[in-house]
């Protein structure tokens, strides 16, 4: 090699290693700890889901200003003209109104108002939890999307080297061509394995990026590894963990608010009693000298409105039944859902040690393979399919593992844990 070919060749190496550097300086490297900490502050549905709690708050505050004095002011003016003659008319003051009774109405529907906050609060748990197992998921896919590259490679050295086996063998008279072109395509099939595996990790840490909140595509790595949390593998009582689901919280409360509901209805049979007072100056100059009071009481009590308050009860009673019956419904669903998840991921744990099992048999068997094909001792026929194997092997093992990881979210995820769950 002359003089220019070996700087060429150590120019374009060194311009590979800078490109590499550059690559991997770029890429932010994030932990599941990270990730959770940006889509607790950026996630758009926890920013709507805490919204939803500032409007049932407001709502409370809105039903329980009905219990306080309401105080008006007010000043008017006026110029009126009969038969030629003009007359002004100025007038300022303040009146009040307070409730004083009504049949606990207000009451109820504080009560049921603060029923509905913790509906609401119990959303946004249950939101929270929606979102945990969509970034869980993205974070578990760009972590074996970022394994698959590195498997996909080893698959790429494995067919590359086999085939400059079978090459030799070929040119040596030892191995007929069909070999030799089935390697070259192995070797391509490698390659596009490769292509497909890159894009498959860009799509991977767009997904995670949604899920963090983030809104400008940048390329990042996770780091994980992938193990299954051990407690996660007890049998617990799952009729216990489901009372504390944020679904069926939210039924709960809502059931409570409903009976709240209830008792709002009947309270519209009983008299409603407020007072009222004013104090007032008018004249026909400005500003008005005459002192004006007023003070009263109302009562007031229904008596025939064509049956609209029966109504309103049986609505109320009605909305309290359906209430009663999801949240039933939902409790029973949520025990079989519950042990459903947990043997899933029972299932996909014991999967790891079996397919782990066949990928060191495979690597073995392999191993020996090529060491027999290259002295001849088997055929090629033989020997690829033990390749393909081990190819095949490596695959399904990861495959198991991310498995593993993706129903342990689940398990997560139907226990109702939020966001800020620890593992």
């Amino acid at each position: 090699m002359s003089r220019t070919s070996r700087f060429l060749l150590v120019s374009l190496m060194l311009l590979i290693c800078v490109a590499l550097a550059a690559r991997a300086w770029a890429e932010e490297a994030l932990t599941w700890q990270d990730c959770v900490k940006e889509a607790a502050k950026n996630h758009p549905d926890l920013i709507s889901a805490q919204e939803s709690i500032k409007q049932s708050e407001a709502s409370k505050k809105i039903t329980a200003s009905t219990i306080f004095p309401q105080i008006d002011a007010s000043a008017s003016g006026s110029t009126t003209e009969t038969a030629g003659k003009t007359t002004d008319s100025y007038k300022y003051g303040v009146s009040g109104t307070q409730l004083i009774f009504d049949g606990l109405k207000t009451a109820d529907n504080i009560n049921a108002a603060s029923e509905n906050i913790k509906a609401a609060k119990y959303s946004y748990k249950f939101t929270s939890s929606a979102v945990r197992l969509r970034l869980r998921s993205a974070f578990i896919s760009l972590l074996k999307a970022q394994e698959l590259l590195n498997i996909t490679q080893e698959i790429y050295d494995i067919r590359r080297s086999n085939l400059m086996l079978i090459t030799l063998r070929y040119e040596s008279g030892l191995e007929h061509k069909g070999a030799l072109l089935n390697a070259e395509a192995n070797l391509a099939e490698a390659q596009y394995e490769i292509s497909q595996a890159k894009r498959s990790l860009e799509v991977a840490q767009r997904e995670l990026l949604k899920e963090m909140g983030r809104i400008e595509f940048q390329p990042l790595r996770v780091e994980g590894v992938f193990k299954v949390d051990d407690a996660a593998l007890e049998k617990p009582d799952f009729a216990e963990l489901a009372k504390s689901n944020p679904s069926l919280g939210k039924l709960i409360a809502q059931k409570n608010a409903a009976s709240f509901g209830i008792k709002a209805a009947q309270a519209n049979f009983l008299p409603g009693v407020s007072a009222q007072a004013g104090a007032n100056k008018t004249s026909s100059q400005w500003p008005p000298e005459d002192n004006q009071w007023n003070a009263g009481l109302t009562v007031s009590f229904p008596i025939f409105e064509g049956g609209l308050r029966l109504a309103q009860v049986d609505q109320a009673r009605a909305l309290f039944n359906q209430a009663q019956a999801n949240e039933r419904s939902t409790k029973d669903a949520l025990i079989v859902a519950l042990e459903q998840t947990w043997a899933n991921l029972q299932d996909a744990a014991e999967s790891i040690g079996v397919q782990k099992k066949f990928l060191d048999a495979a690597q073995e068997r392999a191993k020996i393979a090529e060491a027999q094909y290259s002295l001849g001792l088997i055929e090629f026929d033989n020997w690829t399919i033990i390749e393909d194997n081990l190819v095949n092997a490596k695959k399904a093992f990861l495959n198991a593992q991310a498995n593993a990881l993706l129903a342990e979210a689940d398990w997560v995820s139907a226990k109702g844990e939020t966001l800020e769950y620890a593992n």
